[in-house]
């Protein structure tokens, strides 16, 4: 997991061609605006979540974020443990996004 300031993990989602965006967040969280092409995996339902990852490609690059930047770590850490090695934390989440929002 690497952490990344939202500039810079803007940056590098934007030019990555093997970008996927994952948007841990509550439906309610996500009804408020999302960063757009994210697709929503909540981390809340634990079992939903688990079953969403596992059938992640481990070869792209998934750049995920929450609100703050908490629950979007532990979605990365848990990502690393089932063999997905390239997860970037949106530092300070969307809450720190100044970007664009669908």
């Amino acid at each position: 997991m690497v952490d990344l300031i939202p500039s810079d993990w803007a940056k590098q989602c934007t030019e990555d061609p093997h970008s996927v965006i994952v948007d841990v967040r509550t439906d309610i969280e996500v009804e408020e605006g999302k960063i757009p092409g994210a697709t929503q995996c909540n981390i809340q339902y634990s079992s939903q979540f688990m079953n969403q990852i596992q059938a992640m490609d481990p070869d792209k690059n998934y750049y995920i974020y929450c609100r703050s930047g908490g629950r979007s770590a532990q979605a990365c850490m848990l990502m690393n443990a089932i063999g997905i090695k390239n997860t970037y934390n949106l530092s300070g989440g969307i809450s720190a996004w100044d970007g664009p929002l669908e």
